[in-house]
């Protein structure tokens, strides 16, 4: 090749890729290298030990729920350091970064950013300064990917054809952090959006999803069963609350056992039982509370339905009267659903990077999210990093006080979010064609 002739070759691969990649039509080829190029990326050295500093600091301190400020500000550190715009403060405490066109389509990624009330059991030079507090269930690895992300999508702004949004989220843990955000408009504009949690079930190395139902529908219950309380010796004289509450207790086992189709995964649990204080005399009142599941709304609604009709008669029985309220505005999740064409995408995203044998298709959980409340609006998509790895020991399941995390897997998460949505703004056009991404949750929406 002539010396004229590499000049002009090399001016044409340069120039192909400072101007903005939205003039090009990518093949798919090009478009499969974009995720391993990313995990290339977010494995750089320089830009794990940056992660895993980020995911220690926010560990040392952790918050709870709408009262994550030192958690806020770092973010907000590390954004303006990127020169990433931010709006602040979204419900509270929580932070949007916007990295690319500022124009349409827009999508979204997601990380929780809120700690438990536990004491950290495990001793390293990282615990929690916080007496009571612990991230025990991975929201500041989740912090630390999407910062990690927003690092990766900065540094390739040019070839984003729309722009990503990055929610941090205050409050996942029952406070109702996703419906504040919606309520000051975090999702005005936005087309989709994906959300990742770790997983110590999962192998490192691997991720996890479904389409369609991936976590139950959640909500909470209270009962008050009131009937006359008396001395234990003259029981005869009684409507006693103590055999009535243990009676509806029971009933309400027969739920999932004897009315549930066996196909149609529903949980009921009586997790509060409380009465009287002395040891010798029937209490007034008894109250028992817990929580309810399903994976669609209409197992749900005839749940809650249901457990307030047999909570009611079964204290009749026993000449008691009772009253049950359920929790509805900030702890009635509905069913966190895949959209079927977003599983789609991930599945070609997370192949390219990971290989198909690392896909893996999971059973739906009965856990809850309120992401759900995120995807029960817009198209939406929630999936699992794993972490596990024998020769690294044993990793415990979330809301453990021994929880750790394996900090290896925080490229895959950062590489992962910002390929969904690079990939998801190049392949708009054709994503939006097709009728089922405009579907959310269907007939099953609550």
């Amino acid at each position: 090749m002539g010396f004229r002739k590499l000049v002009s070759v090399i001016l044409i691969f340069t120039l192909f890729w400072l101007l903005p990649i939205s003039i090009y039509s990518l093949s798919s080829a090009e478009l499969s290298e974009i995720p391993t190029n990313f995990l290339i990326y977010a494995q750089k050295p320089e830009h794990v030990k940056w992660m895993v500093d980020v995911r220690r600091r926010i560990h040392e301190n952790p918050e709870l729920g709408f009262e994550e400020f030192e958690t806020s500000k770092l973010i907000r550190e590390e954004l303006d350091k990127m020169g990433i715009v931010s709006k602040h403060p979204i419900a509270v405490t929580g932070v949007i970064g916007y990295v690319g066109s500022g124009e349409p389509p827009f999508v979204a990624l997601r990380a929780d950013m809120d700690a438990l009330p536990m004491q950290e059991m495990v001793e390293w030079d990282h615990k929690s300064k916080i007496p009571g507090k612990m991230h025990a269930c991975g929201h500041d690895a989740h912090v630390a990917m999407l910062l990690g992300a927003a690092k990766i999508l900065q540094d390739h702004r040019q070839h984003l054809k729309g722009t990503v949004a990055l929610f941090f989220q205050p409050a996942e843990e029952e406070a109702g952090g996703a419906k504040r955000m919606i309520e000051n408009g975090a999702l005005e504009n936005i087309n989709a959006i994906f959300g990742l949690h770790v997983s110590a079930a999962i192998l490192s190395g691997s991720v996890s999803s479904r389409p369609g139902p991936v976590l139950a529908g959640c909500g909470i219950f209270e009962a008050v069963i009131s009937g006359k309380g008396v001395h234990a010796t003259i029981t005869r004289h009684t409507i006693d609350t103590i055999l009535a509450a243990s009676n509806v207790v029971l009933s309400l086992q027969h739920l999932v056992s004897r009315e549930a189709d066996p196909l149609d995964s529903q949980v009921v649990t009586v997790t509060k039982f409380h009465g009287g204080d002395a040891f010798d005399v029937v209490p007034d009142s008894v109250t028992i509370g817990g929580t309810f599941r399903a994976l669609s709304k209409e197992s749900l609604l005839e749940l809650m339905h249901r457990l307030e009709e047999v909570i009611v008669a079964q204290a009749s029985v026993n000449k008691c009267n009772a009253t049950v309220e359920f929790f509805a505005d900030d702890n009635l999740y509905p069913v966190t659903y895949n959209n079927e064409i977003l599983h789609q995408h991930f599945i070609n995203v997370a192949g390219d990077m990971l290989g198909t044998q690392k896909v893996e298709v999971m059973k739906p959980r009965m856990g809850s999210e309120d992401f759900s409340i995120f995807s029960e609006l817009i198209p939406g998509y929630y999936f699992y990093i794993g972490m596990k790895n024998d020769t690294l020991g044993t990793f415990e399941n979330q809301h453990s006080p021994y929880f750790t995390i394996n900090e290896d897997v925080l490229p895959y998460g950062a590489a992962l979010h910002a390929s969904l949505a690079t990939r998801y703004l190049l392949e708009f056009e054709a994503l939006s064609h097709d009728s089922h991404l405009s579907e959310r949750n269907g007939d099953d929406e609550l």
